[in-house]
């Protein structure tokens, strides 16, 4: 499928700047975007004894959710000094247009797909998704306005909710580190949902939010001048995520969202995984190990694994076997 960039970023800077300014935070959260559907890499870090699933996130651009999926037999708050940890930096991109912003709520992760001197890219960025009673919405949208030092006007609902805490909440929060939205806010065409940074970052990666997609302090940070006012904003929950790298087929998985509106129009189950399949060999037919795919579903690791290859034809035009 011809990939579509609209409304990207399109950063002139000096070829030394560039370097500079095409990364991050997280160096890893950046990558070249070529004609396949995976980008980054997996490795495996030697924690310290000192570290939690909290630190070693942050460090390297990674939820919490998403290391506890990937290294289930490691304690998250105790791994241990010199466990090996596995970072689960290879992604399948989302199915979804490759321009601006795609937001999967399944893998609490976020796509932003720019340009750096004409050369396409896309970061990956960790981020909290609304709880299951107050669910990130899906559909398409877009960025109407950009908001340094945001003032937070939490809603009458959010009120009630520390209330019944017995918590106070004003119905202004200023600007400052009391402030939950953090430096930067990205405001949305779907009312009272944000893109925005955090004065509580240990939560990022979580379902911990009011609907609204958090992102780490330094990722929001870097994020915010890139955007632009229309650009498009995809909201999806794909937990399931076919991709092509070369002739090689992989599935990514991850556990399913419980609660939202949508709940009940997403597919469930092996008929997601048999739906992503169709959709990623509507046009390349593919030679599968079946059993690998329904370990891979059950491990739900979000790791992408390796479960086929294209099939190649005969010269009559029919599927020879692998």
């Amino acid at each position: 499928m011809k990939t579509v960039f609209r409304y990207i970023a399109v950063i002139v800077l000096s070829a030394a700047a560039i370097a500079a300014a095409a990364v991050p935070a997280h160096a890893g959260s950046v990558h070249a975007l070529g004609a396949g559907d995976l980008v980054g890499e997996t490795k495996v870090i030697a924690a310290r004894y000192e570290d939690t699933f909290l630190d070693i996130g942050r460090a390297h651009g990674v939820g919490f959710e998403e290391l506890r999926k990937a290294n289930p037999e490691v304690n998250a708050w105790v791994p241990g000094e010199g466990t090996g940890v596995l970072l689960p930096t290879r992604f399948v991109l989302p199915q979804a247009p490759r321009e601006g912003v795609v937001v999967n709520i399944a893998e609490f992760r976020i796509y932003f797909y720019y340009a750096v001197d004409g050369e396409p890219f896309v970061a990956s960025l960790p981020a909290s998704v609304g709880r299951m009673d107050w669910a990130t919405p899906l559909g398409r949208t877009r960025i109407v306005s950009r908001v340094s030092k945001p003032s937070w006007y939490p809603p009458e609902s959010v009120r009630q909710e520390y209330a019944a805490d017995g918590r106070s909440l004003p119905r202004i929060v200023p600007p400052g580190p009391d402030n939950p939205l953090g430096d930067y806010a990205l405001r949305l065409g779907l009312p009272g949902y944000l893109i925005h940074g955090t004065n509580r970052p240990d939560g990022v990666g979580m379902r911990v939010t009011h609907g609204c997609i958090r992102l780490f302090p330094e990722d929001i940070e870097w994020l915010f001048p890139r955007t632009a006012i229309d650009m498009p904003v995809q909201i999806v929950n794909q937990p399931v995520k076919f991709g092509w790298d070369g002739d090689e087929l992989f599935l990514e998985v991850h556990p399913e969202l419980e609660g939202g509106a949508e709940a009940d129009t997403i597919p469930r189950g092996m008929t997601a995984v048999t739906e992503a399949f169709v959709v990623a060999t509507r046009e390349r037919a593919a030679e599968v190990d079946w059993d690998l795919i329904v370990r891979v579903y059950r491990e739900q690791t979000g790791v992408p694994v390796r479960v086929g290859e294209a099939r190649s034809l005969s010269p009559a035009g029919t599927a020879a076997s692998l």
